[in-house]
């Protein structure tokens, strides 16, 4: 098979399978603002079976830089168009920073995802909620990253080895 078309093919099924695990839990769990962890773990997958692992655990570090920048901000100001500007400069900053440069898409979408707060819910609660939700969609991606990895690889390094 063509490996462009077993890399798109691998990379489908990491997303699917992300898909039905975060869905699946939610339901289990009765969580219905699953979007986050979904959006989360999908950012953490990578297309490429090349460093996988490692784009994973640096997706990881930049959503926890993303989610604590924006974390960090609510506790000091309100959520508005500036605040939010702050925050994705601060994001960007501390990618830079801590060589992340990257994975810097994931953490701005992060920062995003814990800046936008409904109107009449408390800021803890959401932001609370949603560095969880964050954090819990990055521990499934780099999951499924090792299963996915290892599986393949271990397959093929058997098939080599019978040839």
């Amino acid at each position: 098979m063509n490996e462009r078309i077993l890399g798109f093919l691998i990379y489908a099924a990491k997303c699917v399978t992300g898909i039905i695990i975060v869905s699946t839990l939610s339901r289990l769990l009765n969580y219905t603002e699953f979007a986050w962890c979904l959006i989360s773990v999908i950012l953490v997958l990578s297309p490429d079976g090349k460093d996988s692992v490692s784009l994973a655990l640096n997706r990881i570090k930049a959503n926890l830089v993303g989610a604590g920048t924006g974390l960090l901000c609510l506790v000091f100001f309100t959520s508005n168009i500036w605040t939010m500007s702050i925050a994705v400069t601060l994001a960007l900053a501390f990618c830079y920073l801590f060589k992340l440069d990257t994975a810097a898409r994931s953490a701005l979408a992060a920062t995003i995802i814990i800046m936008m707060h409904e109107v009449g819910k408390h800021v803890w609660d959401t932001a609370f909620e949603r560095v969880l939700a964050v954090l819990s969609g990055c521990i499934l991606g780099l999951i499924i990253t090792f299963v996915f990895h290892f599986k393949i690889s271990s397959g093929f390094a058997r098939t080599n080895d019978e040839a």
